[in-house]
């Protein structure tokens, strides 16, 4: 017997890993072809007006200029959930920035002289910047015609509104569950919009050949929904498309679905074989492309003096921008979620999407989870203090288990969140917490700790497919080709690692394909945390279909039945006797018999993955048996330190422990925990787009907008925990937007923990916490 060396759960070296560290690695704005034009955009400076005149006649004229669109050239609305967008604005702008023109010219320099040749004449809108304003009877309508949108039918617009999507949960008689309550807290909490920011801004180059082919390289996380998108809204079959994806600097849902790509079409349409090439400043990345969604959030919770949690109401107001096509999902998504961690028998969830005057809402790194847990945990902490029970002791009391209902009515399974909290405990050294802490404070340091869980699904449609080809060279070598996108997170050295272990041949044999849509595979989305689930099913699927392949053929040669061989280390062997084996590159291309004649072929294996027994949510209670593929649960605990006289927050240690069902390789699952760590660190210190009472943003650069840096690096200590999901490769589940989710509202426990100071407004500024200080204690 041959004993095999099995590359899931071994920390094998990343496939992108040389050509990133040396610098060659090619990115969208690498690229440069013959006859290349590049695009530069005018934006409104207004955040609501009419557009009364255009004049381009000036920036036409311009030597070197090819081209000068409006949105008069291409009103077509564009949308992957909601169809609410066009490339340029058409009869008025929704928000300071928007695309009003576009010019391609011979360089960037003279496209920009082009852009400031062109006269707007606008009137002036009363503008929407808070979206409960927005909710209101006779407040200004964003989209006056949200009645005739096209949009998937899990979103559900209000006609005449600026509410988007409405998401209810009800699960049981909530106004019962107040009933049996012994105890009612309420709550308010907000977050506000903020930024990807991704080191590589949004890049894209579009050509529209002599044919009416359009090819696209973009910077994207999603080159089948690109493709899909501008199928729907050209008219043309997307045969007649074709996305490429090369490496993405970055994405963190910034760039799914259709961005920059859409204002390059109408170019493109215009200057048939010429390549335009459009590059986001960082201000345009800022404040141009997706941000994540402010969200405003009451909760009520009724609970037993015994600290058992009854009945819960929550509503939730997201500010989702000046278009919505992303968020509405988002708001979907939270609604389902709502119960977070927690098994609550009466539920009422009101998760709202609402169209402002500010920059577009779309996903960021958690889809909706970071938000909705600033609140839940933080109420949930609150509820522990005002019982005097010790915060993990209540959660303990309170968490699902396997045969609970969540929000959805879901009866739920190997359910790992007790073991993650335990193993966090054990590892920040927790001590009991029991009401409000009362420090004598005069100046100086206060240190504490605090913790938060969460949960989180794919957020995907029901149907939402994964494909793989697997593909023999003649030298045993492999190509697996996908169109699952590397954005950093290592999907494709993850998926490698699947494709060798069932194949049986070495790791570094195998070659992944970069997202081509008319060669590689088809893949839904790179978003939702679900490439290594989705994608890993259908590569295991395609290496099983062609190491079945390679079986036969051994079988044909050997003279034995295939149930007797097997593959390993680039031979196929019996395994009864494996000194009698036959190199897989002898067979790749086809079997060669004794009398030279040729059996079999060329080795080609294919799979596909749709997780099954998904079914839809109830339009009016929310209701389903089993809405989502899977749940992820994780836990995060810090030690704090706060300076009494400067506000500051120090987090000197951070705790993460996460059920992944199964490490398929330890070193990348740390280094996607360490990054989600310290951005969440940097949504709760330091995140935060600001506007002017114009809705004009202020702060649309690094000098303004601050993240965090080396300097706020904490020691972290990352574990996980491995409960086997049922149809996860191997057991494991989805789990990279969710390692930023907790570390916000642990911060905030923990601050409150310090001092008693609950701040519910997002980031936790030094600023703000030197007021509560003074407040609090008149120091």
């Amino acid at each position: 017997m041959i004993k095999k060396e099995s590359y899931i759960g071994k920390s094998v070296k990343r496939k992108d890993g040389p050509e990133k560290v040396t610098g060659s690695a090619k990115y969208v704005g690498d690229l440069k072809f013959g006859s290349m034009l590049y695009a530069k955009i005018l934006r409104s400076k207004y955040a609501h007006a009419k557009i009364i005149r255009i004049d381009t006649s000036k920036a036409e004229k311009l030597p070197g200029v090819k081209a000068v669109v409006t949105g008069k050239d291409f009103p077509q609305r564009m949308g992957l959930y909601l169809l609410d967008r066009t490339p340029y604005a058409v009869d008025k702008v929704r928000y300071y920035g928007e695309p009003v023109a576009g010019v391609a010219a011979v360089s960037e320099e003279i496209a920009q002289k082009a852009i400031e040749l062109i006269e707007v004449e606008y009137e002036e809108l009363p503008a929407v910047l808070d979206p409960r304003e927005g909710m209101k009877e006779g407040a200004p309508l964003i989209h006056p015609d949200l009645k005739n949108y096209e949009h998937v039918p899990a979103i559900y617009p209000k006609p005449d509104t600026n509410i988007s999507n409405h998401f209810k949960i009800r699960k049981g008689n909530v106004e019962e569950g107040f009933a049996k309550s012994d105890y009612i807290f309420e709550g308010e909490y907000y977050v506000p919009q903020i930024q990807h920011t991704p080191i590589e801004t949004h890049t894209a180059i579009v050509m529209c050949d002599s044919t009416g082919k359009f090819t696209i390289w973009s910077s994207n996380q999603s080159p089948n929904a690109v493709r899909k998108i501008l199928s729907h809204s050209l008219k043309i079959p997307m045969t007649k498309i074709r996305v490429l994806g090369p490496y993405c600097g970055g994405g963190f849902g910034a760039k799914a679905g259709v961005n920059i790509e859409a204002p390059l079409i109408p170019l493109a349409l215009k200057l048939r074989n010429k390549p335009i090439k459009y590059v986001t400043t960082r201000e345009e990345e800022f404040r141009d492309t997706f941000v994540r969604q402010g969200m405003y959030a009451k909760i009520k919770t009724g609970v037993t003096k015994e600290g058992r949690i009854v009945a819960q109401e929550l509503e939730m107001v997201w500010d989702a921008g000046a278009y919505n096509e992303y968020g509405v999902n988002i708001t979907r998504a939270a609604g389902y979620s709502s119960a977070g961690v927690y098994d609550i028998p009466y539920m009422k969830t009101d998760s709202y999407c609402v169209y402002t005057n500010k920059p577009n809402g779309g996903p960021l790194r958690g889809f909706g989870m970071s938000e909705m847990h600033w609140a839940i945990e933080q109420h949930m902490d609150m509820i522990a203090h005002k019982l005097g029970m010790d915060p993990i002791e209540f959660r303990l009391k309170n968490i699902q288990r396997d045969g609970s209902t969540n929000a959805t009515g879901q009866v739920l399974k190997d359910v790992g969140i007790e073991k993650c909290i335990l193993r966090a405990k054990e590892l920040i050294g927790w001590e009991e917490i029991k009401g409000e802490p009362k420090p004598e404070l005069s100046s100086g340091k206060v240190r504490a700790k605090g913790l938060a869980c969460m949960i989180k699904a794919p957020a995907m449609p029901n149907n939402a497919a994964s494909s793989a080809i697997v593909k023999f060279n003649d030298d045993g070598t492999v190509a697996l080709l996908i169109t699952a996108q590397e954005i950093g997170q290592g999907a494709f050295t993850a998926l490698a690692q699947i494709c060798a272990e069932e194949l049986g041949v070495p790791e570094d044999w195998i070659k992944v394909s970069q997202p081509d849509t008319d060669y590689t595979a088809y893949e839904w989305q790179t978003v939702a945390s679900r490439i290594t689930y989705s994608a890993g099913n259908a590569v295991i699927r395609a290496a099983r279909d062609a190491k079945r392949q390679l079986l036969e053929m051994g079988a044909k040669h050997f003279g034995v039945p295939l149930e007797e061989l097997d593959v390993y280390d680039g031979y196929v062997y019996v395994v009864a006797d494996p000194a009698r084996k036959i190199a897989v590159k002898d067979i790749a291309l086809g079997l060669t018999l004794p009398d030279g004649s040729g059996w079999g072929g060329p080795v080609i294996g294919k799979g596909v993955f749709i997780p099954e027994g998904v079914v839809s949510f109830d339009k009016e209670t929310g209701q389903s048996p089993k809405g989502v593929s899977h749940w992820t649960y994780g836990v995060q605990a810090v030690d704090i330190e706060v300076d009494v006289d400067t506000g500051k927050i120090d987090v000197k240690k951070v705790v993460a422990v996460y059920d992944i069902g199964k490490v398929i390789n330890p070193d990348l699952a740390k280094a996607q925990t360490e990054g989600g760590i310290i951005q969440g660190l940097s949504t709760a210190l330091f995140e935060e787009m600001k506007f002017d009472e114009k809705g004009k943003l202020l702060n649309p650069s690094f000098v303004d907008y601050k993240i965090a840096t080396a300097a706020e690096l904490p020691e972290m200590i990352i574990d996980f925990i491995e409960t086997p999901l049922e149809d996860g490769p191997y057991g494991a589940r989805g789990f990279g937007e969710h390692v930023m989710v907790p570390t916000a509202p642990a911060i905030a426990n923990a601050l409150y923990n310090a001092l008693g100071i609950r701040i519910n407004t997002l980031p936790l500024t030094a600023e703000k916490v030197r007021k509560a200080i003074k407040e609090k204690y008149g120091i």
